[in-house]
């Protein structure tokens, strides 16, 4: 049966639920809850069944209470309402058994050691790691705790043997919590930029930057959410709504900060797309939500960026909160080991999300090498799903020994991979700052209620350098210019004197009135200013003054926001221009009649916010609610056009935002003569968008995902499911491989801008493309080499429980997580239930064989090369892109066309360049879920087509 859903593309799992709708992770887990009132704990299952059983009971404890209670028995419901928004809708149906997993088993857990470029590593962590005692390796795999340490992650040390603690810290555009650090322009903003080199540039600032904080591990780069929903709230730390694009950034992001010996945590895996329903019980209900996919759609989208992230050697991978076809992605078997591990070779470690570990035995099992923040399924509360109980299981025989030796070594490996074992740089000892105070004193582990001594937690290290640099050309690279009719650039003394001249000429055509003096500018909306400063909401978590990043773990604090107010003040020449401000949504233009009727430009500011879902402001509880313009920011562009100069004024719009916007209220504006998509630019943003909008800089960013004119056009898979459909929410990925321009290119539906569209101050032509064959076309891939390295191999014995007990004298702070246990006396081994199918070893991929997979799929095929030239008047940077037609395949439907390589490049007036765009087998292949492998179109001509945009693409060659 397994087999023939496979063929359908479908992913079975064992992992379940039980028959009472608790949630459980595995049938180890069902058979533990029910001995629960027989048998004392003995794994990491077990409490977590007993603690899940412990919430269930809670419920039903409140229709129970006699009438005396009545009163506080109705508090209590109302705050669980208010809290939980629709759960408790869905009240009477936490008793139905939802659906059982649908992914199949994948066991056992390959082991890492087996490329070449890791050989080295894994060697010097195999002499590590056969030195260790139980304790220590159960330290190493288990965070301490939340708060217990100063990073937001930290997991134990290896004393004996040399290992230190490791320090974890967000996050995706800079290092969370940290002070003298820089903010640079989110992952959305360096997707616009389309430029390899700055990828890569600000990647190793970051490193840098992490390093200098004392960080070994930073939790970024983004790739998942991939953008599926463009109202998705956390799509904006990713780089665009396409697997290639977010791809080729996230490898040259973890390149980036990987070349300063800082581990890079691809992040999130895999198909977390929404924030509702994200994580059990933050949105009152039991269960996250199931991200239901198909398994070609699964590979060739969601999949497809991490891949090149293990290609580029990331050192972690960090599994997601939600489910995945019913499956916890940090306890799916079929997700870590087959195709995280197998399949992709990927020879890191994998991490849990924060709280996204459901199951101790069960994700050891799975995959799952690290667990953070170390405790279980309540916040700070150092009960651990592993630590002392992985200890334990590990001592019963339910975790079998090589398995946790194959966590343990894949976690040194990595850090002997980045150079961590250099003391000069990288000291063994805590990170130079606090996440939990701005004091310069402070405890080691505040989380503690234990008396602590006091020691220096914060010694304000500037990591800056000149990394402001790079965060400004970034945020200027990475603005698009979506309209500009002959208004833009501007100077600082307005319009220069030619187009002033004709401009006040037309003007006096209109309005019968000559303006004279100086050229008079308004400057519009509360995104022009400062507003309460940049870090006035906690986790940046509310939209008000300019926006320079969205909300959650992956926004950081701001040293500095220049906002486009300040820049503008300081830029335009004051003899020449006459700025007014009216820094709010709601300006009073009738009473300001006689000076904004005299304006003769009008710069407009106006923003979209969201984040990640913890945390709610105003109607946007993590996902946005709609695409519109927030704070009343579509009315008071269609106010300001409508009065700006009696309505004859020129307006420049100016849009931060998490993703699209709707713009149909007023793009066709006669007078809206300019817009700029500035993104969320970092701490540079008022420099940035003044270079461009003064031409200092010729804009060159390119949409990462497409404008529609309304919601619906994006199509059923382009909703969020902001209302719960059941106790497990299910979210069917039912439109599969057609989200954003495919949905729109299938449909034939014109978007306002197309994906990857981008104006610039010149013009650039595209001729003579050529292709050029270097392998010939076959179905399959070479077959699957031998492993170049092989794993470390240890013994296989269970360890002396000795090694587990709490030292004599041993002073344990409360609520920390140690691998200890007080007493050994009650543990045996015995028969573990485990999951079916772990007994059935899998067949290894034909995909896989190393780092990112078969290298036959990294091989190239073709070649297309094509003459780019700037016929237009000033310098500038064009943004060539091809996109691939796939021959037709009976039984196979294919995208309309889909991405396959970009390039930018600066060229002066009149000058060429030739672009290559170089195409794997990968690229050419789709995934064949019969096969189960890669298959290439041998029959048939491929089709390249290569513009400036999806929907711009002026030449065509065939192979």
């Amino acid at each position: 049966m397994a087999q023939d859903q496979s063929k359908q593309g479908l992913l079975r799992e064992t992992d379940g639920l039980s028959e009472d709708g608790i949630g459980l992770d595995s049938d180890s887990d069902i058979a533990a809850t029910r001995n629960l009132d027989r048998e004392p704990p003995t794994s990491g299952h077990v409490l977590h069944a007993q603690m899940k059983r412990q919430q269930w009971d809670f419920i039903r404890f409140l229709g129970r209470r006699s009438r005396c209670c009545i009163a506080t028995v109705s508090t209590i419901i109302v705050l669980w309402i208010l809290l939980s928004a629709a759960g408790a809708f869905f009240y009477k149906k936490y008793q139905e058994e939802p659906s059982y997993g649908q992914s199949p088993p994948w066991y056992p857990s390959p082991k890492g050691g087996i490329a070449k470029s890791w050989a080295v590593s894994y060697e010097k962590a195999a002499k590590m790691v056969e030195k260790m005692t139980l304790a220590e390796k159960v330290n190493i795999t288990t965070g301490t705790g939340w708060q217990m340490g100063l990073a937001v992650g930290t997991n134990g040390p290896a004393v004996h043997v040399g290992f230190p603690q490791l320090q974890l810290q967000d996050g995706p555009l800079g290092v969370r919590f940290a002070d003298n650090i820089t903010a640079f322009p989110a992952g959305i903003t360096v997707g616009a930029t389309w430029n390899r080199q700055l990828m890569y540039a600000r990647g190793k600032a970051h490193g840098i930057e992490a390093r200098g904080k004392g960080i070994n591990v930073l939790l970024g780069p983004c790739v998942g959410p991939l953008g599926r929903m463009p109202a998705g709230g956390r799509n904006w730390e990713g780089f665009g709504a396409d697997p290639y694009l977010q791809g080729v950034a996230g490898a040259e992001t973890v390149k980036g900060i990987q070349s300063e010996g800082v581990m890079a945590t691809i992040k999130h895996f895999v198909a977390n797309e929404q924030e509702h329903f994200r994580q059990p019980w933050e949105w009152g209900l039991p269960h996250a939500i199931s991200s239901n996919i198909d398994d070609r759609t699964l590979h060739e989208l969601y999949v497809w960026p991490f891949a090149d992230a293990v290609k580029a050697g990331v050192a972690a991978a960090m599994c997601s909160y939600n489910m995945v076809n019913n499956s916890y992605s940090c306890g799916n078997s079929k997700l870590l080991n087959g195709i995280l591990k197998d399949e992709l070779g990927f020879q890191g470690f994998v991490m849990s999300d924060w709280l996204a570990q459901h199951s101790g035995v069960g994700s050891a099992l799975a995959g799952l090498d690290m667990t953070m923040p170390g405790d279980g399924v309540g916040w700070a509360n150092g009960e651990s799903l592993w630590g002392p109980q992985l200890s334990r299981a590990v001592l019963n025989g339910s975790v079998p020994v090589n398995r946790l030796n194959d966590m343990v070594t894949r976690i040194v490996a990595a850090w002997y991979q980045l150079g961590q074992d250099d003391e000069t740089k990288f000291p063994r000892q805590p990170p130079n700052f606090s996440s939990w105070t701005d004091d310069r004193m402070g405890v080691l582990a505040p989380g503690s209620p234990s008396p602590q001594d006091k020691v220096v937690v914060n010694q304000f290290v500037d990591v800056q350098a000149n990394h402001s640099v790079i965060a400004r050309e970034v945020a200027a690279e990475g603005t698009v210019l979506l309209k500009n009719e002959g208004l833009l650039p501007i100077t600082r003394q307005g319009l220069d004197a030619s187009k002033l001249e004709v401009r006040r000429r037309d003007l006096e055509k209109l309005t019968g009135k000559r303006h004279s003096g100086k050229f008079k500018i308004g400057v519009f909306g509360e995104d022009a200013g400062p507003g309460n400063g940049p870090n006035h909401c906690k986790d940046r978590a509310c939209n008000q003054g300019t926006l320079g990043s969205g909300w959650g773990s992956g926004a950081v604090e701001f040293p500095y926001l220049v906002s486009p107010i300040e820049a503008l003040r300081k830029q335009f020449d004051s003899s020449k221009v006459e700025v007014h401000e009216y820094l709010t949504n709601k300006p009073s233009l009738n009473d300001d009649k006689t000076i904004v009727d005299d304006l003769e430009l009008c710069i407009v500011f106006a923003n979209a916010d969201s984040g990640e879902g913890f945390v709610k402001w105003e109607n946007v509880r993590g996902d946005r609610p709609d695409l519109n313009l927030q704070r009343g920011g579509d009315d008071l562009i269609v106010n300001v056009a409508s009065k700006c100069g009696s309505g004859s004024g020129d307006v420049i719009v100016v849009i931060h935002a998490v993703g699209p916007v709707l713009m149909e209220k007023w793009i066709e504006l006669p007078n809206v003569k300019a817009v700029l998509l500035a993104n969320l630019p970092g701490q540079e943003s008022g420099n940035a968008l003044a270079d461009v909008l003064f031409g200092d800089t010729n804009p060159s960013g390119h949409l990462p995902y497409t404008i529609g004119k309304s919601l619906s056009e994006y199509g059923p898979g382009g909703q969020v499911l902001y209302l719960p459909n059941g106790v497990v929410p299910q979210q069917d990925f039912s439109e599969g491989l057609y989200i954003d321009y495919r949905y729109f290119d299938k449909h034939n539906i014109d978007p306002r801008f197309e994906f990857g569209f981008g104006l610039s101050y010149t013009t650039f032509n595209l001729s003579n493309l050529q292709v050029a064959s270097h392998r010939h076309k076959s179905p399959l891939p070479a077959p699957r080499p031998s492993p170049a390295a092989n794993p470390p191999s240890y013994p296989t014995t269970i360890p002396p429980k000795s090694e587990v007990l709490f030292p004599t004298g041993f002073r344990a702070l409360e609520k920390y997580i140690y691998p200890y246990l007080s007493s050994v006396d009650d543990i045996e081994p015995g028969q573990y239930p485990y999951p079916d199918g772990y007994d059935t070893a899998q067949p290894l991929s034909g995909a896989g064989g190393d780092e990112g997979g078969n290298p036959d799929l990294w091989a190239i095929y073709v070649t297309v090369t094509v003459d780019v030239k700037n016929d237009g008047p000033v310098a500038g940077a064009a943004v060539p892109q091809l996109y691939l037609e796939y021959p037709a395949k009976e039984g196979v439907e294919f995208p309309i066309r889909v991405l396959r390589g970009f390039d930018k490049l600066y060229l002066a007036p009149g000058e060429s360049q030739t672009v290559h765009f170089s195409l794997t087998r990968r690229d050419l292949s789709y995934w064949d879920v019969a096969e189960q492998n890669w298959v290439m179109v041998a029959e048939g001509q491929y089709r390249f087509k290569v513009g400036f945009s999806s929907r711009d693409l002026l030449l065509t060659g065939t192979w």
